[in-house]
């Protein structure tokens, strides 16, 4: 692999697992690791959306690391997405407040890997 897919790889390292932590059991693994309980079919419908959407996200960061034809889209796709979380998560820091350590971390993570894949596009778009 090369330095151009680093952005790439690292992102879906990080949202393959997050997905399947969103949408396997969230019942279970959620109210361990959050303060959130999910008690009705409908929030355990609304996490497994989720997951699916994080891992078809992924699906496409795979494919542009394989495929060069793909890597652009890929790489937009990687910005639009991180920086859309990492905003949500700021506009509900200002309204909502703080929220857990786990949160705070996934929007600095967030925005990094939005801010690096838009130097990586900036870098490697030719």
């Amino acid at each position: 692999m090369n330095r151009k897919n680093l952005h790439l790889l690292i992102s879906i390292a990080v949202i393959i697992p997050s997905a399947l932590m969103y949408g396997l059991f969230p019942e279970k693994v959620l109210p361990l690791l959050l303060d959130v309980s999910i008690d009705s079919n409908d929030l355990k419908n609304v996490f497994r959306v989720v997951m699916c959407l994080y891992l078809g996200i992924a699906g496409i960061w795979i494919l542009g690391v394989l495929r060069s034809a793909y890597w652009k889209f890929a790489t937009l796709l990687a910005i639009v997405f991180m920086g859309s979380l990492s905003l949500g998560r700021a506009i509900s820091f200002v309204i909502d407040g703080q929220p857990s350590l786990i949160f705070v971390l996934g929007f600095f993570g967030e925005f990094v890997l939005a801010a690096f894949s838009l130097w990586q596009f900036k870098r490697y778009q030719h």
